[in-house]
């Protein structure tokens, strides 16, 4: 099991929380066609590696967190609102 330090209610089992996507995706522009639509809606990647993913605390605060997660060991290395800018590791360095 999880357990998810949410900035607002402190670290919590993931029971609390409900996983609700892939971060890193952008959704296409109005004008971009069906065809883009359709890979932004059913296409996914499926990354062993370090990832950004929504969570929303629907058994706490009811704020939607951004988290990054590793996909191999569950290790959570930050959790963030919304808003905030969440940085991979590695990433920004030389």
């Amino acid at each position: 099991m999880l357990r998810i330090p949410c900035p607002w209610c402190g670290e919590r089992d993931e029971t609390e929380f409900r996983y609700r996507g892939d971060a890193t995706r952008t959704r296409p522009a109005a004008d971009a066609g069906l065809a883009a639509f359709c890979s932004y809606l059913y296409e996914r990647d499926n990354p062993r590696d370090w990832h950004t993913e929504w969570w929303l605390h629907v058994g706490g605060c009811r704020r939607l967190l951004k988290i990054v997660r590793h996909t191999l060991t569950h290790e959570i290395r930050s959790v963030a609102a919304a808003a905030d800018a969440a940085t991979l590791p590695g990433e920004g360095q030389p």
